[in-house]
């Protein structure tokens, strides 16, 4: 079964610092990392395109990673970063969609899980750049914490127009075992019907060098039977998830906590979703 990732990472030091990288913790993943590092595990795990996700609140890598989709045959999109409060948001946008590898700018994310207040995603300025980004025909990706899921959830039922993407399952706590309150609120979310969930991120939110597919479990049982297979999508978190797990580790726990689905239930999963959402060329046919 061909694999689309829809959740992955790339970063150069020498471009510009990620300074959330920090602390002994993540210093396994400070260093940089390139599309040729990834393309290997990518390809060896059967997957045949990739969407490529914002890493800083800095406008210049959007651009960039766009130049990376235009020179690849993995990359299939990219989730950009824009300020959402700029009043010129629209032609920013219209702007990205004109330079090399425009085509694969497929969504925006923000870094909302750093907001401190957590109804950020419902201010009057935050919600009219999101009126810009459904717009321009573009999804918006959720990197929240479960704190932050009600006011997602409030923002998905303002704007009925825009496809939101929760990233991670929304950071459950699985490393604490704890299922609420993230679950009620992640079936909140849910229950609006132009929202969808990524199979993602989980192996960080565990205990990083004890957990097993088990532990995962309640958690991804809970966001499929919340969303569905045909509003959930696999993605790797690569090379975050080198903190917890390898590509390889990564794809086979994905693969356990889905055996339990149909063939084509497992496909959407894997790759249909994401083809959907992402509006991504179908195989053998590139952009």
């Amino acid at each position: 079964m061909a694999i689309i990732d829809a959740h992955h990472h790339v970063w150069d030091l020498s471009v510009r610092d990620q300074d959330w990288i920090t602390g002994p913790d993540l210093a396994p993943i400070r260093r940089s990392f390139a599309l040729d590092d990834l393309a290997p595990e990518a390809r060896a795990a059967g997957v045949r395109a990739t969407v490529l996700v914002q890493t800083v609140t800095v406008a210049e890598e959007t651009p960039e990673f766009l130049a990376i989709a235009d020179g690849s045959d993995l990359v299939a999109g990219v989730v950009g970063w824009s300020d959402l409060t700029a009043p010129g948001i629209a032609d920013t946008l219209a702007a990205l969609r004109e330079l090399p590898g425009g085509d694969r700018l497929v969504g925006i994310r923000h870094q909302v899980q750093g907001e401190p207040d957590p109804a950020w995603l419902l201010r009057p300025d935050v919600l009219r750049g999101l009126a810009a980004v459904a717009s321009a025909g573009l999804v918006y990706d959720l990197v929240v914490l479960p704190h932050q899921l009600p006011a997602a959830t409030e923002a998905a039922a303002r704007l009925p127009e825009l496809t939101f993407v929760l990233d991670h399952l929304g950071k459950p706590p699985i490393a604490s075992r704890e299922l609420e309150p993230w679950a009620s609120a992640v079936r909140a979310l849910a229950a609006r019907p132009n929202t969808v969930c990524k199979l993602s991120g989980m192996v960080t939110e565990a205990a990083w060098s004890t957990w097993t597919t088990p532990d995962l479990a309640p958690y991804a049982d809970t966001v499929l039977d919340a969303f569905g297979p045909g509003r959930l999508m696999f993605g790797s978190d690569w090379p975050v998830c080198r903190l917890a797990a390898s590509y390889a580790e990564v794809v086979a726990a994905a693969r356990a906590l889905t055996h339990r689905l149909a063939e084509d239930e497992r496909r959407a999963v894997f790759e249909t979703t994401a083809g959907r959402v992402y509006g991504l060329p179908p195989r053998g046919e590139s952009q």
